[in-house]
């Protein structure tokens, strides 16, 4: 859909910028007006991991005059395959800080403005009221609908991302002229249907072709040229290498938005059920370790899938993975005579196991609260994290 300018344009053009930003204005699509609307334009990335990463760098190249980043987490090693941002000598460090920096390396004349706070429902209309556009590159549910409610309330044009394995989403959403997320999805998936990146991984060039979709997005919204894609969901699938659009339109009976939400309850990290059957039924890793010194007799199992398995795994323990026992396929396999000890990733898959398990009958069967990312981190250091 094409949209009007969403800026007015800055005065000028200093030379150093005409310079930097040839190649732009010799467009005669862009030219001076386009360039300068980037320049008076503030543009607030929600994210600086994979999604934010190519989205910060290739606006600040493009000469957005202002970029925000709402991050509060660090970087780590893992991030490195696909967070093309951050280098090796960030690890440790705030994300937000080492995105600043890469930044101002790319593009000195970009004002750079940190958040770094989780955002949530008590600040983000605060966050975003500064800003022209929002782009999302998150990868939680709770937080999709927290950006899409605060951007609707203010009345402001956002550009969304996704990514999982080798499959990408984006689309551009703006209440005021066409669909918001909520049409598009007016309820999340249930808790585990969904894996994260953090659980099921993706692909790192995924990222920079997403990213750039996005960054072409803001650019185009910016300065009102082309066809948005606001009333569209472009899919990617990088294995057949193909990219299709989808018609999103407004849902006539959709609920309005006229306040933000619980987001964390609306949308569940795990289900009624698996936090029922965890309750009581949670163990610690250094209980699970006190178990295993004691030489206690019991069975322990690992819900993860199999290439997981084969990166770490906790000594001992047996693979069966979660949809095998959701399924019922592997309920025989559990042993009846001796207690049952399921673990997976973080907790978050072993507390739905864990429900399937106890409506089997298996009473006495426990979880381990943090899975082998706490085991590795807690009991032995010497095992990787992934």
């Amino acid at each position: 859909m094409s949209l009007p300018p969403l800026v007015e344009p800055a005065d000028d053009l200093s030379i150093d910028e005409v310079r930097r930003y040839s190649r732009h204005l010799i467009i005669p699509d862009v030219g001076m007006d386009g360039q300068k609307r980037l320049k008076n334009a503030k543009v607030l990335a929600v994210g600086a991991g994979g999604l934010g990463s190519p989205v910060l760098m290739y606006l600040a190249a493009a000469g957005v005059g202002t970029l925000g980043i709402v991050e509060f987490d660090t970087v780590d090693e893992s991030n490195l395959q696909r967070q093309i941002i951050h280098g090796q000598s960030d690890v440790g460090r705030s994300k937000a800080e080492s995105a600043r920096d890469s930044i101002k390396e790319i593009n000195p004349y970009v004002d750079v403005r940190l958040h770094e706070t989780r955002l949530d429902s008590e600040n983000v209309l605060e966050i975003f009221a500064d800003y022209d556009l929002i782009v999302d590159g998150t990868d939680n549910f709770a937080t999709r609908y927290l950006v899409n409610d605060a951007a609707v309330l203010l009345g402001k044009p956002y550009v969304w991302g996704s990514i999982y394995r080798f499959d990408g989403q984006v689309s551009v959403f703006w209440n005021e002229h066409g669909p918001n997320y909520r049409d598009l999805y007016p309820v999340p998936p249930p808790p585990g249907m969904v894996p994260s990146c953090a659980e099921g991984g993706v692909l790192g060039v995924l990222c920079a072709t997403i990213g750039a979709i996005q960054a072409t997005e803001a650019v185009k919204l910016i300065t009102g040229i082309g066809e948005t894609l606001l009333g569209r969901l472009m899919v990617y699938d990088a294995l057949e290498m193909t990219f299709r659009t989808i018609k999103v339109r407004k849902d006539p009976e959709g609920e309005p938005i006229t306040g933000l939400i619980d987001y964390e309850a609306f949308c569940g990290v795990v289900s009624d059920e698996a936090q029922q059957a965890a309750a009581g039924s949670t163990i610690t890793v250094d209980e699970l370790k006190d178990m295993m010194d004691a030489g206690k007799d019991f069975e322990l199992i690992d819900v993860r899938e199999p290439n997981e398995y084969e990166i770490v795994s906790i000594p001992g323990a047996k693979l069966i993975p979660k949809d095998e026992i959701l399924s019922g396929r592997a309920l025989s396999q559990l042993p009846n005579d001796k207690p049952i000890v399921l673990h997976c990733k973080t907790g978050v898959r072993s507390a739905e196991a864990l429900a399937a398990v106890k409506n089997a009958g298996f009473r006495d069967a426990v979880h381990v609260q943090g899975g082998v990312t706490a085991w590795a981190t807690r009991i032995d250091k010497a095992l990787p994290t992934y």
